[in-house]
């Protein structure tokens, strides 16, 4: 474990605060944005899902490279909710002029927001939109639906006809990605919610161990499954793990395009992934940040950050690029 981890883990005891600093901390009150140095925020489900770590990571370069000030927060565990508010908070008393969190829950976290818009902070949503979308300034995110119905589209077309037996595990009850990308695979399928050919569904929170837990308890009541989604990676990893330990050859797909992920791909343990692009959406939100702490101008609405298919094993008429472009790609490293 690296100094940082350690640092945040004693932060974490000392003060009861959920998440930790992964760079400098600031002093002074709110002030809303127009002529300042930009003081941005961001608070992510976890610091551990390698998919946050990376938009973390993403967003200090960001703001490094644009002479910004950087704060990053995160919940205990996905669906913390209540350490994401008490983030939230923090920053506010901080002096943070942006704040730009992945909400656990599209509304867990809404009264949160509203104060810390009230108090002049501008509030970016990323990669998880808010229920409304006008609860914050603007979104820079994965369209979640259409990511969800490559997913489905390609499932569908690797089947070759056959009528799926599909198992779905899905991520945190609540949230907008969950519920997007969810209904999203099941458009891609052609399939609705109750549809007998869902054998089983279960929620794992975009945990692997958990994925992989829920993925066996499945199994048990029934192994004739011929598909799988998956909400995540993470959630992929896990549920190949159950399926390598009963020799289930299915076809499952997934939805993140980290190299990890990308390399799971090539490796056989899922026929697809879905690439999303967390660079990108930390990167637009830091200049929203920076421009907005300068100018007082403010972004709104949706903005789709992308998502491209990822797999060796192309279909017709699904559009995707091999895993020789995903690892040069993934996440919009390159």
């Amino acid at each position: 474990m690296g100094q940082r981890s350690l640092l945040c883990l004693a932060v974490v005891a000392a003060v009861a605060l959920t998440g930790c600093t992964v760079e400098r901390h600031w002093g002074g009150s709110t002030s809303a944005g127009g002529g300042g140095r930009a003081k941005i925020g961001l608070v992510t489900k976890t610091n551990t899902n390698p998919y946050f770590v990376e938009l973390r990571n993403a967003a200090d370069a960001a703001a490094k490279a644009q002479g910004a000030d950087f704060v990053a927060l995160a919940g205990q565990f996905d669906g913390d909710n209540d350490g994401q508010v008490r983030a939230i908070e923090n920053l506010m008393q901080q002096g943070a002029t942006t704040i730009m969190i992945t909400p656990n829950s599209s509304t867990g976290v809404l009264d949160a927001i509203a104060r810390a818009r009230q108090a002049g902070i501008m509030v970016l949503a990323l990669d998880t939109a808010t229920d409304p979308a006008s609860a914050v300034d603007a979104t820079f995110a994965t369209d979640n639906v259409a990511a969800g119905r490559e997913q489905g589209q390609y499932v569908k077309a690797a089947l070759a006809g056959s009528t799926p037996k599909l198992i779905m595990v899905d991520g945190t009850a609540g949230s907008t990605v969950d519920t997007y990308r969810h209904n999203g695979f099941l458009e891609g399928i052609g399939l609705k919610d109750g549809d007998p050919a869902i054998v089983g569904r279960e929620p794992a929170n975009g945990d692997q161990s958990t994925a992989q837990q829920k993925m066996e308890n499945l199994l048990q009541r029934s192994s004739d499954i011929n598909a799988v989604y998956t909400m995540n990676e993470p959630t992929a990893r896990g549920a190949f793990a159950a399926l390598q330990a009963r020799n289930l050859q299915v076809v499952m797909g997934s939805i993140d395009g980290g190299c990890q992920g990308v390399q799971n791909v090539r490796d056989g343990e899922y026929a697809a992934t879905v690439m999303q692009f967390p660079r990108k959406m930390a990167q637009q939100g830091v200049d929203a940040a920076v421009a907005y702490a300068k100018t007082g101008k403010k972004p709104s609405g949706f903005v789709d950050t992308g998502s491209v298919i990822v797999t060796d094993k192309p279909m017709p008429g699904v559009p995707s690029q091999d895993t020789g472009w995903g690892l040069q790609n993934c996440w919009g490293t390159k």
